[in-house]
């Protein structure tokens, strides 16, 4: 069973998952802090790039399983046209104002 998008903890990562599933660039763009960055199981990632690729270009999709660490770590399936659906982890890292500084992602 999925956890609506609107009941998850953190609200980073909630307006995360939202920016995400909306397809809103902008909205996304706006949650990452100056010089944020991400990794893809295990590596750094190019963010601008692994983002329109990933995501925006592909129609990623996140539904959310479960949450830890007050909201700031997920299992979820994520889907997009390029790869399917997969089981996948997520967590982040958020900064004092409320922005992501880092997300990590990979096959759970």
């Amino acid at each position: 069973m999925t956890i609506q998008t609107t009941r998850l903890s953190d609200p980073a990562v909630r307006a995360f998952v939202t920016a995400v599933n909306n397809h809103d660039r902008e909205a996304f763009m706006a949650l990452l802090a100056p010089g944020a960055t991400m990794a893809d199981d295990g590596s750094d990632r190019d963010l601008a790039d692994w983002v329109d690729r990933e995501i925006f270009s592909s129609h990623g999709h996140l539904e959310v399983d479960n949450e830890s660490n007050g909201g700031r770590a997920l299992i979820a399936h994520y889907s997009n046209d390029t790869w399917g659906e997969m089981r996948t982890r997520w967590s982040f890292t958020v900064d004092d104002d409320g922005r992501i500084s880092r997300f990590e992602t990979g096959q759970a």
